[in-house]
């Protein structure tokens, strides 16, 4: 082993070498030392109070408020930001932020609109519908900087209650000459009722709050009370309308509320049984259509102040048949004695002992593929025995019968059970009327015959009369090349004029017309355009 001593040596040599190297640099360190960092004193404002702060060069705005032990909240801001490099004297200003969400309610005003009406005597003003303001609630973000505001922001608007505008009908001058007229004719103008009697001069309303929606507007059998109802003011989904009726012979009748509401397809009063009504419901949707129907009926029999007496259930609610979900219509005979059905596949007679419904015609239901549903008309004969109505007919060559634009005008015999197609192609809203006995006993029916070829929901209509056979059909209202009728149902004068012949009620581009059944003669009798529905 004695190679190892050479390099032991060597190994001992080098090592001490580099012990001397080292203290060489040593001590040079310690001849020439690094000059020691500078110290500024910075002011800090916060709270209210002024700190006075050490702190190294290249201390930034941030670090100076950590070192200081300021606690920041998360709004917080600094003077300048928080990433400045501070220089010898400068001041930070912590800046406490805070902000706050208020809700301001904040009324809108309504306003006033102004409608003319000939129904009015020239230059009367009437309030038909009183204004109320709405409500708006804001919610504002308001921001504060050391207790105090610097900043509002609106976050979020929902109207709580809309205005209701105010509405003053002022009466113009009536453009037409007034004609004498039988019983009482009563319409819907705007969303209130008006009754002409004697003439067509003599107007008078009959309720003014503008709510009528139309759905029902009936005269009682004996011309002497009216039933409608009135649209509600709550939600979508909650409550759509509601069931009145007035006193027609009391010129300071207020309505009556009948304590029924969501009446959307049919109520009426029952022929012969004073003030009895049947009427058929639904339940809310905030879905379309707006409601799902319950498809039953109810007949209950008021005093004249609205005292219900006796209230029963005639037709369970029920499914309702093809499309049942949009209602069932329901028709009374003249004399109380019969109750028809329509379903959109079928029209029928209600057994009023039991409620079990009777098919008597068979239809094929019509596809809208839409969220409405076609229901066949129903219009009985004066002597009870004949129920008109429509048909849902095939269009040669289809496959898909459901979808087919053609209907006809259909008539059923009670009696016999005979089924007879009347008129062919007539529209699917044909809507077949009949007229009172004539002094010969025989009686007409009115119909809208469609303008179109084509047909389907969107045409337009011309008045047709013909024989309670179908016979002496003919086309008298309005004249050929002008504009056609939109849907509705006309009505019959409830008695002859001074020339011992009915005449027709019929609403054309939204005017009131008085159609002579033979001659076609149309006499315009309103020209504001506002009428809704008419009854006589």
């Amino acid at each position: 082993m004695q190679f190892l001593t050479p390099f032991r040596r060597s190994l001992r040599i080098h090592l001490m070498g580099l012990f001397v190297l080292l203290g060489w640099v040593l001590s040079a360190c310690s001849l020439n030392p690094s000059p020691s960092v500078e110290n500024y004193t910075v002011q800090i404002s916060v709270d209210g109070q002024s700190l006075s702060l050490q702190v190294p060069a290249g201390t930034t705005a941030q670090g100076a408020v950590e070192k200081a032990g300021i606690k920041l909240n998360p709004l917080d801001r600094l003077e300048p930001p928080g990433y400045t490099v501070l220089e010898k004297g400068d001041t930070i200003r912590v800046i406490r932020v805070q902000e706050e969400l208020k809700i301001e309610e904040i009324t809108i005003p309504f306003d006033s609109q102004t409608v003319q009406n000939e129904s009015l005597p020239e230059s009367r003003t009437m309030i038909i519908q009183s204004g109320s303001n709405g409500k708006l609630e804001r919610t504002i973000r308001v921001v504060y900087e050391d207790g105090q505001e610097v900043s509002r922001s609106i976050v979020k608007e929902v109207r709580i209650v809309d205005p209701r505008p105010e509405i003053k009908m002022v009466g113009v001058q009536r453009p037409f000459t007034p004609t004498d007229i039988p019983g009482k004719l009563v319409y819907l103008s705007g969303g209130n009722a008006w009754l002409m009697e004697g003439n067509t001069g003599n107007r008078r309303p009959l309720v003014t709050t503008g709510d009528l929606d139309g759905r029902i507007f009936s005269l009682s059998p004996n011309r002497e009370w009216l039933l409608f109802t009135r649209r509600s003011s709550t939600e979508p989904g909650e409550e759509i309308n509601t069931l009145w009726m007035l006193n027609l012979t009391d010129p300071e009748a207020q309505p009556v509320n009948l304590r029924a509401k969501n009446i959307i397809h049919f109520a009426d009063w029952v022929p012969g049984q004073g003030l009895s009504i049947t009427y058929s419901t639904v339940e809310p949707r905030t879905t379309a259509p707006g409601w799902q129907a319950n498809n039953d009926l109810i007949l209950t029999r008021y005093s004249p102040s609205g005292i219900i007496l006796e209230t029963s259930t005639l037709v369970e609610a029920n499914y309702g048949g093809a499309f049942g979900w949009w209602g069932t219509q329901f028709a009374w005979s003249p004399d109380g004695a019969l109750l028809a059905y329509a379903q959109p596949n079928v029209v029928g007679l209600v057994n009023l002992e039991t409620g079990e419904l009777t098919p008597l015609v068979e239809i094929t239901p019509y596809q809208t593929r839409a969220d409405w549903a076609w229901v066949p008309a129903l219009a009985w004969s004066p002597n009870h025995q004949v129920l008109y109505t429509l048909t849902h007919a095939p269009r040669p060559g289809q496959e898909n019968a459901e979808t087919s634009p053609y209907f006809d005008v259909s008539a059923y015999v009670i009696n016999n059970g005979a089924f007879i197609k009347i008129v062919e192609k007539a529209g699917m809203f044909a809507y077949p009327v009949v007229s009172p006995r004539s002094a010969d006993g025989s009686y007409q029916v009115a119909y809208l015959n469609n303008i179109s070829s084509e047909q389907g929901e969107n045409g337009r209509y011309r008045l047709s009369v013909m024989d309670r056979d179908g016979s002496n059909n003919r086309q008298i209202f309005p004249e050929e090349g002008k504009l056609g009728l939109d849907p509705q149902e006309v009505v019959w004068s409830p008695e002859p004029f001074e020339d011992g012949t009915f005449r027709l009620a019929v609403i054309y581009q939204k005017n009131l017309f008085l159609v002579h059944p033979q001659t076609g003669e149309a006499i315009q009798i309103t020209g504001d355009g506002l009428i809704e529905k008419v009854d006589w």
